[in-house]
């Protein structure tokens, strides 16, 4: 089970092959201790399709290799598959899901996507047992969970866990492993991540910029230096184009943050 900042630091020519876009804001789940901010109810605040290709063009030009679509839902969108399918025939895709919407009609596009050996869906999942995951997420949510990684696995598809590691579920990490495995999850497709003190969550790790590194992030309002967060001590640039100048910029920061520390901060992920 990999701990999301556990991975050593590597060269800067390594750290910004992955592109990650929050494609909307709008959930389908209230979680108590998002980062997002997101929630039922939520302005969608979400980028167009046309910009997510545009964005997507660029980043391949940059030599990124990885796509992350993250929300809010990102299912919740009409162009999600096209978002999807244009991202696929360029990248590795992740798209990260509660998974409670992937069932028959949203199901079957899925299924009908091209390239789907370089789609992953990451499905969260904060306990082995409903008492555990429905601590932070709402009662009921992690049947429908485990629900859905039972119909992804089922149609072929490369399902990967994230789990959140908060207070209350600690010591159930051993138990999560064992449920991992029994769903045909393998210990590299499970990520476990610790709770931040950002967005919603008045609990876990305080993250600032010079503890990150860097990972290309972008929502409607700009670019930003990780996914942890898209608030403004993270934000690089308003402009979303030419996404190449934003990622220079992140070079040029770190580089400045290693001549002054004399080694790389702690890799979240």
């Amino acid at each position: 089970m990999p701990i999301a900042n556990s991975n050593p630091p590597g060269e800067q020519g390594d750290l910004l092959h992955r592109l990650w876009i929050y494609t909307n804001y709008d959930c389908n789940l209230s979680c108590s201790y998002c980062v997002a901010e997101s929630f039922v109810g939520a302005e969608r605040n979400g980028l167009a399709l046309q910009e997510v290709c545009h964005l997507i063009d660029e980043a391949v030009d940059l030599g990124m290799t990885e796509l992350f679509l993250t929300g809010g839902e990102p299912f919740i969108l009409h162009d999600i598959f096209s978002m999807m399918s244009y991202g696929l025939e360029r990248m590795h895709v992740t798209v990260l899901s509660n998974g409670i919407l992937l069932k028959g009609k949203r199901l079957q596009q899925l299924e009908a996507l091209p390239h789907r050996e370089n789609l992953t869906i990451q499905i969260s999942l904060d306990g082995s047992n409903a008492e555990m995951h429905d601590f932070y997420r709402g009662a009921g949510s992690w049947q429908k969970a485990i629900d859905a990684i039972v119909r992804l696995k089922s149609a072929g598809f490369h399902v990967r866990l994230g789990t959140t590691q908060t207070p209350e579920n600690s010591h159930d990490l051993a138990d999560m492993c064992k449920l991992h495995r029994q769903l045909g999850i393998t210990d590299e497709d499970h990520i476990i991540r610790p709770l931040v003190r950002r967005g919603f969550s008045t609990k876990g790790m305080a993250i600032s910029l010079p503890a990150l590194e860097p990972e290309v992030t972008l929502d409607r309002n700009g670019v930003y230096w990780h996914p942890v967060a898209t608030d403004l001590d993270l934000l690089i640039s308003p402009n979303l184009f030419p996404l190449r100048d934003a990622v220079e910029q992140i070079k040029e920061i770190r580089t400045s943050m290693l001549a002054v520390t004399g080694g790389a901060s702690s890799r979240f992920r």
